[in-house]
């Protein structure tokens, strides 16, 4: 199970700092780039094409997000991640919570394309601009989960789930990593606070039975 940010997750901050500064010029960069976010979510080759015109009008933050983020969503995640991370590193990427969110996109980024060391780093920088955002621990746990790295998972989920009690796909993956451990009483604690939430997911139902399972054969 993977978890994605939202392409229009980050347009928030960047509004908040456009509001702030009265910046005309920001406010019609910030429209563009949800305009360009939207398209992404239906035609996202239309909208890379669409960064290509804007990278070509000047070469402003949100056209290269806009370009990053097309990339990502038309399954070059690499390419993507390499430029959100040079984004967030830009001088003109904006406020210490935006270069976060680049980070953390990136890192999303190189989940998707199977680069759990390259995202691990990605949100650790992240973290170093911003502690406060605790989805980024369910998204870096994901990271150490496909590094088999289950105590370090385990770690982060404890955070996210102690900040976010509701959060369904945490307590599915902290299920999976304490199962990886041999710790099955606890890992069912956790789907059934899982279930609690979503009695009818069939994730959940068939996460139940993978770990009832191996726990029946580690007792044999």
């Amino acid at each position: 199970m993977t978890l994605t940010l939202s392409f229009v997750y980050g347009l928030s901050a960047l509004f908040l700092s456009a509001q702030s500064a009265g910046d005309e010029i920001r406010a019609e960069e910030i429209r563009k780039l949800k305009t360009c976010l939207e398209l992404i979510e239906t035609d996202p080759e239309a909208a890379y094409e669409m960064s290509l015109a804007w990278l070509y009008e000047g070469n402003r933050p949100g056209a290269r997000e806009c370009k990053a983020s097309a990339m990502i969503a038309l399954g070059y995640y690499e390419d993507g991640a390499l430029q959100l991370e040079a984004l967030a590193n830009a001088p003109d990427a904006g406020s210490t919570q935006t270069r976060a969110f680049h980070w953390s996109k990136a890192g999303n980024a190189w989940l998707q394309g199977g680069f759990p060391d390259e995202a691990i780093l990605a949100f650790d920088n992240a973290f170093k601009l911003d502690s406060e955002d605790f989805n980024r621990y369910t998204y870096r746990a994901q990271a150490y989960l496909m590094t088999e790295d289950w105590e370090r998972a385990e770690a982060d989920l404890d955070i996210s789930i102690s900040n976010q009690p509701g959060d369904l796909a945490a307590y599915m993956l902290r299920a999976t990593a304490r199962s990886e451990q041999g710790r099955y009483d606890a890992a069912l604690q956790d789907i059934d606070q899982a279930m609690a939430i979503e009695p009818e997911n069939i994730d959940v139902l068939v996460l139940r039975g993978d770990i009832r399972e191996a726990k029946r054969l580690s007792e044999e």
